[in-house]
C-alpha cells in the first residue's frame, strides 16, 4: 500500500518562519532575559531575517544543504538563531547538551561528521578538544563564565557567520528532508541519533501547539534547555506555529522565575518536578498570568499552591510532540499523565500483545508515521532503528502505564533500564561501563535512588576484585568524573560482596532499589 501524503506537503521550516515573518511582522518572538547584562528582544521579522543571514552565512563558508554543524550552546539568543538558521538553509543542526564530557562531545562531532562548531566562550577549550577535525569553529559573545580572550584564539565570533539572504541557494520545500538531530540515551553505553525531518518539525510545532491550546497573544516562559525536545518543540516551535512570544532565560531559576514572568505577563511555562519543587521555596505573587503550566502530571497537588491548572503529558525525543497529554477543555484526573493524544496510536499492552485491562500495568507503544508524527531513524544505526518497532510498525517506547478505570494514563516504570535524573534519560549501563574500566571493578549495578528534587539519582552496587578494595570508591568517584557528565555520576557508591539474582542470573535490581533505605537518599 503506498505511503500516505504528509500534511506537510511542499513545506519546510521556511514555510513557517517566513509565513509568522508575515503576517506577525512587529510582534515580538524572542523576548532575551539574561541574568547579568541588557536584554534584548527580536520581533518575529527581526527574527526571520537574523536567521537567513545566518543561514546565508553558512552557505558563504561553504557549509552545503545536509551538512551537520555542531551546536554546543546554554540556552541564550544565538541558540535558536543557529538551530532555525542552519534548519532554514537546508543545514542539519546537531543540538548536544552543554553538560557533556569531553568523551560524549568527541563522540558526537565524529558520530554526526559535523563539519562546524558553535559554542560559548565557557565551553570554547572543550569544543576544541572534541573537534581536532572540523573546518572551523565559532564563538558567541553571550558569556555564561568569563575567559581569557587566548582561550577564543581561533575562533570565529559568531556575528561573522552572516550573509546575504538573496545568496540563499534556492532549493525545493521538502518535508522529508533532514531538519536536525539530537543524542539521546539508550540501553547502550553509547547514545543514539535521533533524526527529525522537517515534516517532524512542523507536525511537533502543530500538534504540540494544538494541545496546549497556545494562542497569538500568549507569552511563553522557557528556561528549560534548548538543545532538548521539550524547549525545542513544546516551547519554541509550538509558539512559532500560533505566533506566541518566547521570554528565554538562560536556565531555570527559582528566585527569577516570578520576577520575569511578572515582568512579561507569561502565560505559559513548560516546567520538570524539580522546578516547581525549587518554587515551593518561592513567595507566590498574589496574581499572575499564568493560563496553564505543563509537566509530566496533571494537577498535582501543588496547582492550589501557585495558582495554576498544571497539564500533564508524556512524550520523548522519538515521538517529536506528546503522545499522551491532557485536555485543556475538560477536568483531568490528578496525577495522570493526560489521555492517548488524538494525533497518534496509543497502546498498552501485556507481555502477550494483549491490551491491558482498565487498572492493569502494560508496556507503552506508539503507532504513527515515520518522518512525520515518529522519528526518522537513528543515525547510521539501522539495526537500532529497526529494534525501535515491533514487526506491526509500533515505536518501543521502553515505558510501562497503568491504565486508570477512567481511561485516563499513569506513568508505572521504566522497562528498559533506564534513569531520569532532573528530567534526563540516563542508561544504567554506560555508569556501568565507566564503573568496570576502574582496575579492581569485578560487578557492578547501577540503579536509581529516590532523590528529594531530582526525583531520582544513581547509585552504585560495586563487588570489587579479589584483594582490590583499597581507595576503590575514591577511583571510581574519579573516573566518574572524568568520563561521564555531572548529573550522570553516582551520588551513593556501595561495595559489596555479592548482587542478588533473579531468573538466568540476571541482577535483581528491585532488590537493590529496595536495599537503599530513605536514610541513604541522596539530599545534594
Amino acid at each position: 500500500m503506498q505511503e500516505s501524503i504528509t500534511p506537510f506537503e511542499g513545506m519546510d521550516i521556511r514555510t513557517l518562519i517566513d509565513a509568522r515573518a508575515a503576517n506577525r511582522c512587529d510582534h515580538p518572538f524572542l523576548i532575551w532575559e539574561p541574568f547579568e547584562g541588557e536584554g534584548r528582544s527580536w520581533s518575529y521579522a527581526e527574527f526571520a531575517n537574523a536567521v537567513k543571514r545566518f543561514g546565508a552565512g553558512l552557505q558563504a563558508r561553504g557549509v552545503k544543504a545536509k551538512d551537520r554543524v555542531l551546536i554546543h550552546l546554554d540556552n541564550c539568543p544565538e541558540a535558536l538563531i543557529a538551530w532555525l538558521g542552519c534548519a532554514y538553509a537546508g543545514v542539519v543542526p546537531v543540538t548536544t547538551n552543554t553538560r557533556s564530557t569531553l568523551d560524549d562531545l568527541a563522540f558526537f562531532t565524529s558520530h554526526s561528521r559535523s563539519v562546524a562548531a558553535i559554542t560559548q566562550p565557557s565551553f570554547a577549550e572543550l569544543v576544541r578538544t572534541a573537534t581536532p577535525s572540523i573546518a572551523w569553529r565559532a564563538v558567541t559573545a553571550t558569556r555564561s563564565v568569563i575567559v581569557s580572550d587566548a582561550a577564543l584564539t581561533g575562533f570565529n565570533a559568531f556575528e561573522e557567520i552572516d550573509g546575504d539572504p538573496a545568496e540563499l541557494t534556492p532549493r525545493p520545500h521538502e518535508p522529508m528532508a533532514p531538519f536536525g538531530i539530537q543524542y539521546t540515551s539508550g540501553t547502550t553505553a553509547r547514545p543514539k541519533a535521533v533524526l527529525w525531518t522537517h515534516a517532524n518539525a512542523l507536525w511537533g510545532a502543530r500538534v504540540s501547539a494544538l494541545h496546549e491550546d497556545l494562542r497569538p497573544d500568549d507569552v511563553h516562559l522557557t528556561h528549560l534547555p534548548l538543545f532538548h525536545t521539550n524547549a525545542q518543540v513544546y516551547s519554541v516551535l509550538a509558539s512559532l506555529w500560533v505566533g506566541a512570544t518566547i521570554v528565554l532565560m538562560p536556565r531555570f531559576s527559582a528566585s527569577r522565575f516570578w520576577p520575569v514572568s511578572l515582568r512579561h505577563q507569561a502565560t505559559w511555562t513548560s516546567m520538570v518536578p524539580f522546578c516547581a519543587k525549587a518554587l515551593l521555596d518561592q513567595p507566590v505573587p498574589e496574581q499572575h498570568s499564568y493560563r496553564w503550566w505543563g509537566n509530566g502530571i496533571c494537577a498535582p497537588g501543588w496547582d492550589r499552591h501557585f495558582g495554576v491548572t498544571t497539564l500533564g503529558w508524556w512524550g520523548m525525543t522519538e515521538t517529536v510532540a506528546h503522545g499522551i497529554v491532557g485536555m485543556t477543555d475538560l477536568d483531568n484526573t490528578p496525577m495522570s499523565m493526560g489521555r492517548p493524544s488524538p494525533a497518534y496510536g496509543i497502546h498498552v499492552l501485556d507481555t502477550e500483545g494483549n491490551p491491558v485491562k482498565p487498572g492493569e500495568v502494560g508496556d507503552l507503544y506508539v503507532g504513527g508515521q515515520r518522518g512525520v508524527s515518529l522519528f526518522q531513524e537513528y543515525v547510521d544505526d539501522p539495526e537500532a532503528t529497526t529494534k525501535a518497532f515491533t514487526a506491526e510498525g509500533l515505536l518501543i517506547t521502553g515505558d510501562r502505564v497503568k491504565l486508570g478505570e477512567d481511561g485516563s494514563l499513569f506513568f508505572a516504570d521504566r522497562a528498559k533500564d533506564m534513569l531520569k535524573i532532573g528530567g534526563e534519560n540516563v542508561a544504567a549501563s554506560e555508569i556501568e561501563a565507566a564503573i568496570l574500566s576502574v582496575d579492581g571493578v569485578a560487578e557492578v549495578a547501577v540503579v536509581g535512588m529516590f532523590h528529594p528534587m531530582l526525583d531520582e539519582v544513581p547509585a552504585a552496587f560495586v563487588i570489587p576484585a579479589t584483594g582490590k578494595s583499597d581507595d576503590l570508591e575514591i577511583r571510581i568517584a574519579e573516573a566518574c568524573e572524568r568520563h561521564l557528565a555531572d548529573f550522570k555520576r553516582p551520588h551513593v557508591i556501595r561495595l559489596v560482596d555479592q548482587l542478588p539474582r533473579s531468573t538466568l542470573e540476571k541482577v535483581a535490581k528491585a532488590e537493590l532499589r529496595a536495599m537503599l533505605s530513605p536514610s541513604s537518599s541522596a539530599t545534594a
